[in-house]
């Protein structure tokens, strides 16, 4: 794949180049290319395997492939450059340059769309890993819920391996109990498992887990510890061995820096290019709520945001105007009694709010409330003020930021989200921010909101 990307910007590069007149000397750099060409996709392809770029453990999970990728691409560019003025070869310049400004995207590109193509097939049950997780059975369930909950990485837990005082049929989420720990190594090539999860309670000293390591050495089977550790981001985790020991150190969570004035200008300077952009479709959206049933145009609803604090949260109105009056009653008819209400075929929902919910166009006004600096462009999930209040310590947590037009829950299943499962998202988003994750889930955003799932 990095090969046809390489070469297909070489080619545009060189095609590109010969209609160019903005750079001097001729455009015939075919000469050039003969000897150029092939070293630079053999030396860009070395630069990428030094850096890491093909390890097994870097593939397809996180940004850490996405880095060594670019960086080996630009050290592949500083070669070529000092390489050219130490030879004194005449390299067309506008070749060298649109040869990386392309390349690079196209690497870039080709390891994303083949990693969404692999997440898609495990999410459908195919390139899955035959995984056995030993430990106690809390501690078994707890590393299977984790896996559970993220299917793309494609592991398939196929049994639990459990100390002999706890041996039962299986765990209490239904895990079937293959054997003890004791006989991890001979249940491996039993069960034909490819990885074999240690969780807490699994083995009794340290040499233990170093003599099963030993054993399972020319099994090809992969070895994984799990610490009791959750819902902490790759960049705050470091290991550290001392003495032959790993420590694992958990850098302090980030919930300041999601708050601090980099992340502010990007939501005024991005909120006002959206306002611009949007203002034919918000204009025509209003028009319709507005021609439905000559009601208010937009709903002001009184949200909780960072530090406790109330603001009024714009949107389209997207129901008939006495909604609120008939909550009551649909409380009682569904028996719902906490957390975030949802319901899908709402009687209240008029059809303009139909369609503005699918495609989410009725929270578009929120640009406004964050140019006002009441919400960012990425953020927990605004709360009401009677879901606050009923709020434990732990979920505090979520209103140490300023609540977003969308988020990881929005991205992640939106309406189709259980309460408990929103919150770990608001609260994973608030300990482990990062402007390179604000990003991905903007670029997330239009796909979640485009395929409509979950919205209603």
């Amino acid at each position: 794949m990095d090969i046809g990307a390489i070469a297909a910007a070489v080619m545009l590069a060189v095609s590109v180049r010969k209609r160019l007149d903005v750079f001097d000397g001729p455009a015939d750099i075919t000469t050039s290319l003969m000897m150029v060409g092939p070293l630079l996709v053999l030396g860009w392809l070395v630069a990428i395997a030094l850096f890491g770029g093909y390890r097994e453990d870097v593939f397809g999970v996180g940004t850490d492939e996405y880095k060594r990728v670019f960086n080996a691409s630009l050290v592949t560019a500083g070669m070529l450059g000092i390489g050219c003025y130490l030879a004194k070869f005449q390299l067309s310049r506008g070749f060298f340059l649109l040869a990386f400004v392309v390349g690079i995207p196209l690497l870039l590109m080709g390891r994303l769309l083949l990693r969404s193509a692999i997440h898609r097939a495990r999410r459908q049950g195919r390139l899955q890993y035959r995984v056995l997780i030993a430990g106690s059975p809390a501690h078994v369930d707890e590393v299977a819920a984790v896996l559970r909950r993220e299917p793309w990485l494609g592991y398939h837990v196929a049994g639990a391996l459990v100390p002999a005082a706890h041996l039962a049929e299986e765990t209490a989420s239904g895990i079937p109990i293959v054997g003890t720990t004791e006989h991890s190594t001979a249940l491996v090539s039993t069960e034909d498992a490819d990885v074999i999860f240690f969780a807490g309670g699994a083995l009794s000293s340290a040499s233990q887990l170093r003599t099963i390591v030993w054993e399972l050495e020319k099994a090809e089977v992969q070895v994984v510890v799990a610490p009791s550790v959750t819902d902490v981001s790759g960049e705050r985790i470091k290991v550290r061995p001392v003495g032959g020991l790993p420590l694992m150190h958990i850098d302090p969570p980030r919930a300041t820096d999601a708050a601090r004035w980099g992340k502010r200008l990007f939501d005024i300077v991005a909120a006002a290019f959206l306002i611009v952009a949007f203002t034919p479709l918000m204009a025509y959206a209003a028009l319709r709520v507005r021609l439905h049933d000559g009601g208010p145009v937009f709903f002001n609803q009184v949200r909780t945001g960072r530090d406790g604090e109330h603001f009024g949260c714009l949107k389209f109105r997207t129901m008939v105007v006495d909604a609120e009056a008939r909550l009551a009653e649909l409380h009682a008819q569904i028996g719902f009694e906490a957390g975030l209400f949802k319901m899908k075929e709402d009687p209240r929902i008029t059809p303009p709010g139909r369609w503005l919910r699918r495609f989410s166009l009725d929270e578009l006004p929120q640009l406004f409330n964050v140019l006002r600096g009441d919400m960012s462009l990425v953020g927990p999930r605004p709360p009401l003020p009677r879901e606050v209040a009923g709020y434990e310590s732990d979920m505090m947590r979520r209103l140490r930021v300023r609540p977003g037009m969308t988020g990881l829950w929005q991205v992640s299943g939106r309406s189709d989200l259980s309460w408990s499962e929103a919150v770990r998202l608001d609260l994973y988003y608030v300990d482990n921010w990062s402007m390179l994750q604000d990003l991905s889930i903007l670029g997330r955003t239009f796909g979640a909101v485009f395929g409509s799932r979950g919205a209603y």
